[in-house]
């Protein structure tokens, strides 16, 4: 490896959205989630809709009165 090409790779902090945190290694010294493993669908079993500007709503409302 050149020296002094690489950025610095050390401790960061992650933060979730759902108020989990946990200490990991990184180039950038924080990092801000959305979901993580404690509060993702797939992880908790839970069925849970994250709307990010009102998609879900809108999809609902295009195929309401729509039969197959």
């Amino acid at each position: 490896m050149k020296p002094e090409i690489h950025p610095e790779y050390a401790t960061a902090t992650v933060h979730c959205a759902c108020g989990n945190s946990w200490q990991t290694r990184s180039t950038v010294p924080a990092l801000n989630l959305d979901v993580c493993s404690n509060c993702h669908p797939f992880f908790t079993g839970k069925q849970k809709l994250l709307d990010t500007a009102g998609r879900v709503e809108r999809f609902r409302q295009k195929y309401a009165g729509k039969s197959n």
